[in-house]
């Protein structure tokens, strides 16, 4: 396993004076036993306030995670996961992106096995180079062009997954790659890059913008241009977490495609960085959302709205969302959260962040957290553990099994430490707010409230390391190890709301559910799959992050 460098503070020490590469530090003359002494400083003496198991134990998890589900399921002369869909590839793109700038920005080296190999710039680049290689083969190996045959929602992952991909680019060149004072210092390569991610990631945007429309509700996003109209939960989050990043971190965009997108001519193509078009398309959705009314238990976000008379554009019906399927989701509560950080950096509304706490608040109550003996449904899991209703069951749809994943990756998101890009964003646009007391106070309010969810994910990362099989992949259910729900009761073990359709899954499949003769329960129906593995690591990721808050 490949070691990783700790920058607490050492990362401008180490630079060559006159050129953009960090020189590595040397490797330490007394190796530690990392699950024993923690990190060796250089002289050999674990540093005061040096790290521990805990941390060390969820990197090397971490890793091996992401490690398993590339070696395992991504396909590199194909540049994709052959055994993923569309949509659901670019959520795993996406994730791999996520970690590698959890990575890059963490505090602590990767522990080779059991001994701990020092404080290696260059061992954290390999590591970084090595996946970020495989992104750049699936910016190839992506079915775009049936992407721009598909629903709102699937073009709009697609947005995330590359502008999750610049995010990274800059801040592992911000980090690691300082240019030089005489201007003669270079960024990372991989940020060569940037054009392609960047083009990507605004012909997507526009392609989804064409769904939002007035004529039905009073606005909000359609979720499938080819059926009957649906504007749901998930299609207007991600078009508010993507038109803010386009806001925020779409760098602009040169290249003059031959595939242009405005064909209907609905608005102008938006190619410049800091668009105040994106800024207004988020307000504007998140206002829509927010007033909607699309919540049913607990105040969760539900699926979506029907309009009801609906027959054709000649006999549109009510015209109004008054049909909701109130069928709850965990990704349907986590893809806003990384959208109202978003908001709240480029308004200074503390409303945005606010509201997402609450939020956060409705889906550790729906898991029954703090109560972690109780097996009881509470909406969304049972003993503090996060669930989808498909998962007991085993009958998660392809669908389904990226679900918890997506809500872990977004309530990092939503909770990530200030990166430098957005610092200088804060500079540049709002004269030095960052700087501001009010704000300052803000945002650590903010951070202080992030950390009270630690013990939560804590929690979940266990139960999901629990699913492991000896090949290192990981189940759906996580929740099996916690409450020991008995095989006769298990097709019982979660429930629907009253008057819910769960169109993402099966419940008929009656197959999956003979659970007496299953001696691992996330073997039956689909099994272990990328899209489980991708949970593992969003859920690990989160906690790595949440570990590190107080080592940075």
């Amino acid at each position: 396993m490949l070691c990783l460098l700790w920058f607490s503070g050492v990362a401008n020490a180490l630079a060559y004076p006159h050129q953009e590469v960090l020189e590595a530090a040397p490797f330490s003359d007394a190796i530690g036993d990392a699950t024993n002494e923690g990190i060796v400083s250089e002289t050999g003496s674990a540093p005061e306030g040096s790290f521990h198991e805990p941390i060390l134990d969820t990197l090397q998890d971490l890793v091996d995670a992401l490690q398993v589900m590339q070696d395992k399921y991504f396909v590199l002369w194909q540049g994709t996961w052959p055994t993923s869909i569309d949509w659901t590839a670019a959520v795993l793109g996406t994730h791999v992106s996520a970690v590698l700038s959890t990575l890059t920005s963490g505090p602590l080296d990767i522990p080779d096995g059991d001994e701990l190999l020092g404080l290696s710039f260059f061992a954290l680049e390999n590591t970084v180079n090595r996946f970020f290689s495989h992104t750049s083969a699936f910016y190839f190996g992506e079915n775009a062009f049936s992407l721009r045959n598909q629903a709102y929602d699937d073009m709009l992952w697609v947005v995330l997954g590359w502008l999750e991909n610049i995010k990274l680019q800059n801040l592992h060149s911000d980090l690691h790659y300082i240019p030089s004072k005489n201007g003669s210092g270079k960024p990372w390569h991989g940020t060569q890059f940037q054009n392609s991610a960047a083009h990507r990631a605004r012909i997507f945007y526009e392609l989804a913008s064409a769904g939002w429309d007035k004529t039905l509700c009073d606005g909000g996003m359609i979720w499938n241009p080819y059926l009957l109209p649906y504007k749901n939960a998930i299609t207007n989050e991600l078009y508010i977490s993507a038109s803010i990043e386009m806001y925020l971190y779409f760098p602009g965009d040169s290249i003059d495609s031959p595939f242009l997108v405005n064909l209907q001519g609905t608005q102008a193509a938006r190619k410049n960085p800091h668009d105040p078009l994106h800024l207004k398309a988020a307000v504007d959705g998140y206002n829509w959302l927010k007033d909607s009314n699309m919540t049913g238990l607990g105040g969760l976000y539900a699926d979506g709205f029907h309009i009801s008379g609906w027959e054709s554009t000649s006999n549109p019906g009510s015209r109004q969302c008054d049909q909701l399927n109130t069928m709850v989701y965990t990704y349907n509560q986590g893809v806003i959260l990384s959208g109202l950080r978003g908001l709240w950096l480029a308004t200074n509304s503390q409303d945005y962040l606010h509201n997402g706490h609450e939020l956060v608040r409705r889906v550790l109550q729906a898991t029954g957290w703090p109560h972690t003996s109780s097996r009881q449904w509470q909406g969304l899991g049972r003993g503090g553990v996060l669930e989808d209703t498909c998962d007991s069951r085993g009958l998660c749809s392809q669908d389904g099994q990226t679900f918890k994943g997506i809500f872990f990756h977004h309530l990092s998101a939503f909770c990530r430490p200030l990166q430098p890009q957005e610092k200088r964003f804060l500079a540049e646009t709002t004269h030095g707010r960052s700087a501001d007391d009010d704000w300052t106070e803000a945002y650590e309010e903010h951070m202080q409230r992030c950390r009270s969810y630690g013990a939560w994910i804590e929690h979940n990362a266990q139960a999901a390391l629990m699913t492991r099989d000896t090949d290192g992949k990981f189940g759906g259910w996580w929740g099996r190890p916690y409450h020991q729900l008995e095989a006769a009761g298990l097709v019982d073990s979660s429930t629907i709301p009253d008057g819910a359709v769960d169109w993402r899954n099966s419940h008929n499949d009656s197959s999956a559910t003979a659970g007496s003769t299953w001696k691992d329960y996330n073997d039956r129906g689909r099994g272990r799959t990328v899209e489980t593995q991708s949970g593992g690591i969003a859920v690990l990721r989160a906690l790595y992050q949440w570990q590190s808050y107080d080592a940075l």
